[in-house]
């Protein structure tokens, strides 16, 4: 099974579905990743500018980007190296006042 790279655009358009024709295709290949069918893979850096967009351009609140971001980190057959830091970013996100979307690129830009 040949792994694909999912980028910010991808992530962006299923968790807003603000153009239908391409929320749908975005959740048919995460169906097929969840079902086994498929192999994603992705980055701290995508997953980092995904926050950071839905905060500042799509001003979703700060619960729903931890809880969108949670469901994505999840997602079966989607490999995201150093998954678990970012998981530890969002529990810390969720109790402080912290930018996460920057701080998370701050940790892998070394």
């Amino acid at each position: 099974m040949k792994t694909v790279f999912v980028d910010t655009n991808i992530f962006l358009r299923y968790l807003t579905a603000d153009d239908s024709v391409k929320y749908e295709k975005c959740r048919e290949l995460f169906k097929r990743a969840v079902n086994g069918k498929a192999s994603l893979l992705t980055s701290e850096m995508v997953i980092a500018e995904l926050i950071w967009t839905l905060q500042s351009f799509y001003k979703v609140p700060k619960d729903e980007v931890i809880e969108k971001i949670s469901v994505v980190i999840s997602t079966p057959n989607l490999i995201i190296p150093n998954n678990g830091i970012i998981a530890e970013a969002l529990i810390i996100y969720s109790r402080k006042n912290i930018d996460c979307s920057t701080d998370l690129e701050m940790s892998y830009s070394y």
